[in-house]
């Protein structure tokens, strides 16, 4: 098991700039499986989640040519169904929750999946009733093998568009039936769709595969079927989650970083968000500086009630976020509500921060309420377990903030959404050694 040793209370300075997106990259990853033709995406973070799935769809017969470090072309030509009957996919695919996303397109494709419970962070109950569903209206049926944890999904009479209303603006869920939708007969109408950049970015590569899509960006998707799909040359936006955990990592530590071509546009409320905690930063184009020289103060309503930060449907913050602002809001001046709506496990990584002398108060599974300490290195060093991806870089931001040496194990989980996390973060003055236990 790997690990991270953490001196904090250093400032960094200097520039970085985001990797590609990884959950776009889960999405558009898959969607080169609708078409025979070669598709080229440029911009694709090397982090463990990705090259599993990159792993997976090779076995699944895509070839791949490494053009660079960060771009790959993939061709889908020679699909292989009979693997997805084997041991060796549903464990690989059982592993990694972004391999859902296979299924929607080899149901418009080839007319069958197969779909083993997929892994990911344990956050809490992640239900796939919104992929299973608009399926099933599209015309898939399911078979679910018990003794292989394994859904066997199947097309009997062709995938058939229809209306449909989603039960919740599910990102993985929407591309799944967007994806399913552009080969199918007939015009599919998605209301309730997620809207995120990754859901826009997917349709208009889709677009430009030839589908027929109206409404991009909005929750209203109407999609008309094509007989089939072309390649084409596709590049990502860069990481939003990056980017809010590095404003985090400069705001904990008292730093002065510019973060280059963040994809401004694409970031929502974000922004907004982190000067309502308090937190200097400025716009300068497509990039954001963040110089904290003096500690923040967060920002209470108009009538004077303390400040919630909770997730939202796009443009709204990501749940993917609010670790990020939960440990942030520790050394600000004042107290602020944490409200994690979606899942419901992913505030309990908190008692390490309280272990570390944070004043929080976890009210429950889905709300923290946090009382700044209102001064710089505040925490002290302790040592943590990373649960999952976004706990793991939170702990990270607090031991870079915290006074002393910590010892962060498990560090995997965030070897799968940040690439190279410690070694660009070292190249800004940050104090990361990365060990083998």
């Amino acid at each position: 098991m790997s690990s991270f040793i953490v001196e904090g209370g250093h400032r960094l300075s200097g520039s970085l700039s985001p990797k590609g997106a990884k959950n776009e990259a889960l999405q558009v990853i898959c969607a080169t499986l609708l078409t025979p033709e070669r598709v080229v995406i440029e911009n694709i973070p090397n982090i463990a989640d990705i090259r599993n799935l990159i792993n997976l769809i090779e076995e699944l017969g895509v070839e791949t040519d490494h053009i660079s470090e960060n771009t790959i072309g993939f061709k889908a030509e020679n699909i292989d169904l009979n693997y997805l009957s084997t041991e060796s996919f549903r464990s690989k695919a059982a592993s990694l929750r972004g391999s859902v996303m296979i299924a929607g397109p080899l149901l418009a494709r080839f007319g069958r999946a197969m779909l083993p419970k997929p892994g990911g962070d344990k956050i809490g109950r992640r239900r796939l009733d919104t992929h299973f569903l608009g399926w099933q209206k599209l015309g898939a049926v399911f078979e679910y093998d018990s003794l292989r944890r394994c859904y066997d999904i199947q097309v009997p009479n062709g995938l058939q568009g229809c209306y449909m209303l989603l039960d919740e603006a599910s990102v993985t869920g929407t591309a799944n039936i967007i994806m399913a939708s552009v080969l199918a007969k007939g015009l599919t109408t998605i209301y309730n769709a997620a809207c995120e950049p990754y859901i826009q970015q997917l349709c208009q590569m889709l677009v430009k595969m030839g589908a027929k899509i109206e409404g991009i960006g909005s929750n209203l998707l109407r999609i008309e079927g094509v007989d089939q799909l072309s390649g084409t040359h596709h590049k990502m936006l860069p990481d939003m989650i990056e980017v809010g955990s590095f404003i985090g990592v400069a705001a904990m530590t008292g730093s002065d970083i510019l973060l280059k071509n963040v994809g401004v546009s694409d970031l929502g409320l974000m922004p907004e968000c982190f000067r309502r905690l308090g937190i200097n930063m400025t716009i300068e184009g497509d990039d954001i500086r963040i110089n904290q020289n003096e500690i923040y103060e967060i920002d209470p309503f108009m009538d004077g009630s303390i400040m919630t930060f909770s997730d939202a449907p796009w443009p709204g913050l990501s749940p993917d976020l609010l670790s990020i602002f939960l440990v942030v809001a520790t050394q600000a001046k004042g107290s602020v509500l944490i409200h994690q709506k979606m899942f419901e496990s992913r505030l309990f990584f908190v008692d390490k921060l309280i272990d570390m002398g944070a004043r929080i108060i976890l009210c429950d599974p889905h709300r923290a309420a946090v009382i700044g300490s209102g001064k710089f290195n505040c925490l002290h060093a302790t040592n943590m377990i990373s649960p999952d991806i976004r706990a793991g870089i939170a702990m990270l931001i607090a031991a870079m903030g915290a006074k002393g040496v910590s010892m962060i194990q498990n560090i995997n989980q965030i070897d799968r959404g940040y690439e190279k996390i410690d070694e660009r973060l070292n190249q800004l003055g940050a104090k990361i050694i990365r060990t083998e236990n």
